[in-house]
C-alpha cells in the first residue's frame, strides 16, 4: 500500500499547478491535496490562519485511515507544520518547501508591521492587489506570464498547467485568475508570527526542508528557527522561491530523498 502525501499549495498557485510533481511521485505515493485554500467561507483567512489549519485538518480527517505525509510549499509549509503539531497522531512527517520558520525579533517585527500596515511592502501583497486578472484567451494568458521574468524561468509543463488550472472562464467573457486575488492578499497581510513560539519545545512528527538556493524569502528570514527542528533535514534545490515551478523533476526526486530519509530507522 502507498503511503499517502498531502500536498498544500504556494499563496495564489492552486494545486493542479504541481501536477508534473504530483505524476512523477505517483509511482510511490498516492498524492492529494486541497485545491484552493482560503476559498471555502467555513474556512475564511483571518490572522495566523486558524481556520486554514482547520481546512487542512477537515480534509485529511475526512480522507484517510491512517497517518500521511504533510508537504507544503511557502503557505503550504506552514499550514502542513501548524497542522502537525495540533493532530501529530495523523502525521508520519512534514516537509516545507521554502517555508523558513519565522521566529525571535523577526516574528516581532512581523507582528508590528502587519498592525501598522508596513508589512505590505516588505511581501508580495503590494503586488497582489495590482495584479491582472482577467485576458481574452489562453494565449492571451500564456504571453501575458512568459513575457514575465519570474514565470519565463518555468518549467512549460507547470506553466500550462498553471494557465489551464490557475484560469476559469469568466462571467464577462475570457479567462479570469481562479484564486481570487482578495484572498491572496489577505493571506499575505496575515502571516503569522507565533510559529516560532510554537516550534520553541520541538515538533512530535520528523520534519525536513527544502530551499531554494536563490530564494529571497529564505533570505530574509534565515534559517536558524528551522534548523533547530528539521535536524540534517535539508536539501537545496537550484531556483528561486518557486523552485518547484522551474525545477519539478528534481523537486519530485529530492522530495522523494527527503520522505525516505525522514522514516525512522527500524
Amino acid at each position: 500500500m502507498k503511503d499517502i502525501i498531502h500536498f498544500s499549495h504556494a499563496n495564489g498557485f492552486p494545486a493542479s499547478t504541481y501536477r508534473t510533481i504530483f505524476a512523477e511521485l505517483s509511482d510511490r505515493y498516492e498524492v492529494r491535496a486541497i485545491e484552493r485554500y482560503g476559498h471555502d467561507p467555513k474556512f475564511p483567512v483571518t490572522r495566523d490562519w486558524p481556520h486554514l489549519v482547520e481546512q487542512l485538518l477537515a480534509s485529511i480527517e475526512a480522507g484517510y485511515e491512517r497517518p500521511v505525509w504533510l508537504v507544503g510549499h511557502s503557505l503550504g509549509g506552514y499550514l502542513s507544520l501548524m497542522a502537525a503539531l495540533k493532530k501529530p497522531h495523523w502525521v508520519k512527517g512534514v516537509v516545507m518547501l521554502d517555508a523558513p520558520v519565522i521566529a525571535g525579533w523577526r516574528s516581532s517585527v512581523l507582528r508590528a508591521s502587519q498592525w501598522t500596515g508596513l508589512d505590505e511592502g516588505l511581501s508580495a501583497a503590494a503586488v497582489t492587489k495590482k495584479r491582472r486578472t482577467h485576458w481574452a484567451s489562453r494565449d492571451e494568458v500564456w504571453r501575458h506570464f512568459v513575457e514575465k521574468p519570474a514565470f519565463a524561468r518555468w518549467d512549460e509543463r507547470m506553466l500550462a498547467d498553471y494557465i489551464d488550472h490557475g484560469t476559469v472562464a469568466a462571467a464577462q467573457g475570457g479567462l479570469e485568475l481562479a484564486f481570487n486575488r482578495e484572498i491572496e492578499y489577505r493571506i499575505y497581510r496575515t502571516l503569522p508570527h507565533t510559529v516560532g513560539a510554537r516550534v520553541g519545545s520541538g515538533v512530535p512528527v520528523p520534519v525536513g526542508f527544502l530551499g531554494g538556493s536563490r530564494s529571497r524569502e529564505v533570505r530574509a528570514i534565515g534559517l536558524d528557527a528551522t534548523r533547530r527542528i528539521i535536524g540534517d533535514h535539508l536539501l537545496w534545490l537550484d531556483g528561486g522561491h518557486l523552485f518547484p515551478m522551474e525545477r519539478p523533476l528534481e523537486t519530485a526526486r529530492a522530495l522523494q530523498e527527503m520522505l525516505h530519509g525522514l522514516v525512522p530507522v527500524a
